[in-house]
């Protein structure tokens, strides 16, 4: 089983995705794909586009989410942001792997796309469809007339809302909007997409941040060595599972309730002192992880549970998610909320880097934020060991706290915040 690690342990690890997750925990059918990246920021890349380009494959799947029991698509909406020559190209590999799928029933819809033109196709589509671009400057180059249409259409697409356009002589509606994409490029190109925090689009839109350089000699082998008998294997896999899900009827996903329990408690306690050090505008980002998290997880349920043959005419039961694919989505959501907490440093601020630094927690401020302004030694060691804290860790830094003013000791084995 792979270990999830709190948000606050983050300043003890590293801050990729991929070095966290055993290779044998994720599904069979995406495996030998994964071995074809060179380094940790290649891998991150593969497996965000990997999941992004397979959850535009599974039409009919879909899961309830809150008071309404709203239907939610496996389709995710992801940019890459990173420097030139940090191997982004790795990404068009999920192009690959969505290829005969495209063949049979179009799918893919142009990055290079007037607005009218992308409506028009997402619309004859049923709604359904993926945008890659791996030249982010394509985006923010073709969309700068219309970015606001697009930018709207995004947002309403992430919530699966009707996008409608009313013209003098053109009016339609595509009710439900079943659209994932997936971008790279420059922190400026990103920053044209997303303008501000205040933009809805940000919340909803998952931002992974590769940093570095691919190495130089790195040009000169072949990393990708039999790439193309593994992607032909992987596209085949994802047009039967593509197919099959396309002639059953609506196939529901969910989680267990120990999981669904988990998923809230997580949001609810992991995150206060993010969203304190950022500010309400961060608070979107959070709720909206939960989403992100069960899409993550059926996705990853989806590729491990359907790749295998289905007679013709099966119809397929209601997946339910498993404790080792809902800990891999719970794990992915963990890192992916840093890297977009450093996007959104970024947008709020004065400096405009080509690629925003990570900045792990502070692990001791997490800590005193998530005490009660009044607590026990037990109620510290307890939190502590929640988080993967020594009781003698948390002991020290209770002493340093006492030392800097931040708490006062007013009876034995009794502290109080010092406001």
């Amino acid at each position: 089983m792979i270990q999830v690690s709190h948000p606050a342990m983050e300043a003890d690890q590293d801050l990729h995705i991929a070095n966290h997750i055993e290779s044998a925990n994720l599904p069979a059918m995406i495996q030998p794909i994964m071995s074809l990246a060179q380094s940790d920021g290649e891998r991150d890349m593969l497996l965000m586009s990997l999941l992004t380009a397979a959850g535009s494959c599974m039409p009919n799947l879909y899961f309830r989410y809150g008071l309404t029991g709203k239907r939610y698509y496996p389709n995710l909406q992801c940019f890459i942001v990173g420097s030139a020559a940090c191997g982004k190209g790795i990404a068009n590999l999920a192009l690959e792997l969505v290829s005969k799928v495209n063949e049979a029933l179009p799918l893919v819809i142009a990055g290079d796309s007037s607005y009218p033109g992308f409506y028009r196709q997402l619309e004859r589509q049923n709604g359904h469809g993926y945008i890659h671009e791996s030249e982010g400057s394509v985006i923010t180059d073709v969309w700068r007339s219309s970015v606001t249409s697009y930018n709207t259409a995004l947002r309403k697409a992430a919530e699966h809302e009707p996008i409608t356009r009313n013209r003098a002589n053109d009016s339609s509606s595509i009710p439900c909007p079943q659209l994932s994409v997936l971008l790279t490029g420059t922190f400026s190109q990103y920053r044209a997409l997303v303008p501000s925090i205040e933009n809805g689009y940000f919340s909803r839109l998952l931002t992974l941040i590769v940093n570095g350089h691919q190495a130089f000699s790195s040009r000169y082998v072949e990393p990708a060595a039999g790439s193309n008998t593994v992607m032909a294997v992987a596209a085949e896999q994802m047009f039967k599972i593509c197919q099959a899900l396309y002639k059953s009827q609506p196939v529901e996903f969910s989680l267990t309730p120990d999981q669904r329990t988990r998923l809230g408690n997580h949001l609810e306690t992991a995150y206060p002192a993010l969203m304190s050090q950022l500010g309400e505008n961060f608070h979107s980002v959070v709720l909206r992880m939960a989403v992100h998290i069960e899409r993550i997880a059926m996705i990853l349920t989806a590729l491990r549970t359907l790749s295998f043959p289905f007679k013709e005419g099966t119809e397929i039961d209601p997946l339910v998610c498993s404790d080792l694919d809902y800990a891999t989505a719970e794990l992915i959501g963990n890192k992916l909320i840093l890297h977009m907490a450093a996007a959104y440093r970024m947008i709020n601020g004065a400096e405009q880097p080509s690629v925003p630094k990570i900045q792990p927690l502070d692990q001791r401020a997490m800590l005193l934020s998530l005490l009660p302004d009044e607590f026990e030694s037990k109620t510290l060691i307890a939190e502590a060991s929640s988080q993967g804290i020594s009781a003698r860790t948390a002991t020290r830094w209770n002493e340093d706290w006492q030392q800097n003013g931040l708490v006062q000791k007013f009876k034995y084995g009794w502290y109080k915040k010092v406001v």
